[in-house]
C-alpha cells in the first residue's frame, strides 16, 4: 500500500494554512498526531529538520502526521501574532486532523516554540491523549504556566546542550511543575537543534511514539 502524502490548504482563523499530511507506509494509521514547528521569527517552518525527524519517527510508529505552517509562514495567510494566533492556528489544524480521522487516538507534538503550543493544546483540548515536547524553551517567562494542573501524559525530549532550555532549568521544571504521567529523555547533542545527534533523536521519538 503506497504511503499517502498530500498537501492541503486548511481553513485557519485568519486565512488559509499550508499543511502536509503523511500516513505511515504499508499499514493503516494507528494514531493521528499534529506536529507544531518552532518560532517563525527564528525561521521556523514545518520543514525544519527537527520537525521532519519528529514526523518521520512518528510515522514509523504507525501514526498519520499533520504538519502545518503558522500564519504568515510560507503559503499560510496572515501575520505573526505573538503566540496567541499561532496557538489558534494549531487548534484549527488539530480539529481538522480529528475530523479526518475521528476513530483514531489524537496526540500532539512540537519543537521549541511548537513544544509550548503542543503542550497547551494537550492540556486544554478535550480528547488529546498525550504530548511530545521537544526542546521545550525554558527561557520564556511564562513557561511554567503552560503546564499548570496538566495530567495528560507528557514526554519531554531534550538536548543536553540546549541554549534555549538549559538542562538544569528543564530538570527543575520537570520535577516541580510537570505532573505525572511524565518522562524526560536527554539526548547528548551539540545544541538546541540536536546537531550531531539527529539519528539518536529520531530513535528517541520512535521510542516515545511506541510508549503509549
Amino acid at each position: 500500500m503506497p504511503r499517502k502524502l498530500e498537501t492541503y490548504s486548511l481553513d485557519g482563523p485568519v486565512g488559509k494554512l499550508e499543511a502536509l499530511l503523511e500516513e505511515p507506509e504499508g499499514q493503516a494509521p494507528l494514531e493521528a498526531i499534529l506536529v507544531c514547528h518552532p518560532h517563525p521569527k527564528g525561521g521556523g517552518t514545518m520543514h525544519n529538520k527537527v520537525v521532519y525527524r519528529i514526523a518521520r519517527g512518528l510515522r514509523k510508529c504507525g501514526a498519520v502526521v499533520l504538519r502545518f505552517n503558522y500564519r504568515g509562514v510560507n503559503l499560510s495567510e496572515g501575520v505573526y501574532d505573538n503566540g496567541r494566533g499561532e496557538t489558534d492556528d494549531a487548534l484549527a489544524a488539530l480539529e481538522w486532523l480529528r475530523a479526518q480521522y475521528p476513530d483514531l487516538p489524537l496526540s500532539v507534538a512540537g519543537f521549541s516554540f511548537g513544544a509550548r503550543i503542543a503542550l497547551k493544546l494537550a492540556c486544554t483540548v478535550s480528547g488529546v491523549r498525550r504530548a511530545i515536547a521537544v526542546g521545550f524553551p525554558t527561557t520564556y517567562p511564562d513557561y511554567r504556566t503552560v503546564l499548570l494542573g496538566c495530567t495528560v501524559p507528557k514526554v519531554f525530549i531534550h538536548s543536553t546542550n540546549d541554549e534555549f532550555g538549559p538542562v538544569d532549568d528543564l530538570e527543575s521544571l520537570f520535577a516541580e511543575a510537570v505532573l505525572p504521567p511524565k518522562q524526560l529523555v536527554l539526548i547528548p547533542a551539540e545544541d538546541h537543534f540536536f546537531k550531531g545527534s539527529l539519528d539518536e533523536f529520531e530513535t528517541a521519538i520512535i521510542a516515545a511514539g511506541l510508549s503509549v
